[in-house]
């Protein structure tokens, strides 16, 4: 799975060594273009700027990719699958607030590598028609797996009763929102920052046990009061 780990070649090395195999060069082309589009943009980046960035030339570029777009997507499909990886493994365990949990962490964590951020920084209307059903096939994907994990706390009683859609967009809301201000060099890292996300996110949807034990004691009149 693709990743921003500082332990990976560079991505220029990958194409400087003829024997790395073709994952690892298709690998350092998308972390080349994500970069590029978080610098630039993605509608002010070109083919030939990622060829120039990576010290190749432009046909040996389009023998893993066909076009900017088809980067765009592939950014899009390995942010879906790091996600729904995680997902997978807490789907059938845990109260419903702590699938919520888990789902925060991961698309927080996300949200702070390269081709996440890049992908949520994009405007839609650069994309051809079809990319932009496929890219919004994945954002509905992603909300509706939300929407079923707050309807399940709100059943096993851990969520309190609440409108799942406008919870949801509330919850993606704030999440989509940390590529706009994140900093690799920052205070937080990547995984303080999901930490954090997941509980101040989850507090409002907390369902609260009444203390039955409590009543409400009537003032009582002070006979010295005129």
């Amino acid at each position: 799975m693709l990743n921003d780990a500082s332990a990976s070649p560079s991505p220029r090395k990958a194409f400087a060594d003829r024997r790395r195999d073709p994952a690892t060069k298709r690998e350092a082309v998308l972390k080349t273009a994500a970069q590029l589009f978080l610098e630039k943009s993605y509608g002010r980046t070109s083919m030939n700027d990622v060829a120039d960035r990576l010290h190749i030339t432009k046909p040996a570029l389009y023998h893993y990719f066909h076009n900017k777009e088809d980067i765009l997507l592939e950014c899009y499909r390995l942010g879906v699958g790091l996600i729904e990886e995680i997902l997978n493994e807490v789907a059938d365990c845990g109260t419903g607030l702590q699938k919520v949990e888990a789902f925060i962490q991961s698309y927080a964590t996300v949200m702070t590598v390269n081709f996440g951020r890049c992908v949520m920084r994009l405007d839609e209307g650069d994309l051809t028609s079809d990319a932009r059903a496929e890219v919004r096939t994945y954002k509905r994907k992603i909300d509706r797996r939300l929407r079923s994990f707050i309807q399940d706390g709100i059943e096993d009683g851990s969520i309190a009763p609440c409108d799942t859609k406008i919870a949801a967009f509330s919850i993606a809301g704030a999440l989509n929102w940390i590529c706009m201000w994140y900093e690799p060099n920052g205070a937080l890292s990547p995984a303080e920052i999901a930490t954090q996300f997941a509980r101040t996110l989850t507090q409002g949807l907390v369902a609260r046990k009444r203390n039955s034990s409590l009543r409400v004691v009537p003032k009582r009149s002070n006979s010295n009061e005129r």
